[in-house]
């Protein structure tokens, strides 16, 4: 069960990249970005690694999204 589950989020980890590559709309590649992040962070959960997942979690998904997002924000980037 466990394997199946760590598969699960590889796979959407994989998926989630793939988004944030070829989405048109930057918001909405940056999510994509920051979900890859979260999938990775579960991952490395399910592998007996919670402080590596906190990390990532706290930096890759939360701290890493904000700081592009608000930079994007400050930018100008208009949607379309």
């Amino acid at each position: 069960m466990l394997e199946l589950l760590l598969l699960l989020m590889c796979a959407s980890i994989l998926v989630s990249g793939v988004l944030a590559v070829f989405l048109k709309n930057l918001l909405a590649a940056m999510v994509s970005s920051g979900l890859a992040s979260l999938f990775a962070a579960i991952a490395f959960l399910l592998l007996a690694a919670p402080d590596v997942a906190m990390a990532e979690a706290a930096i890759g998904s939360g701290l890493a999204t904000f700081i592009f997002l608000y930079a994007i924000r400050k930018t100008g980037y208009q949607k379309g």
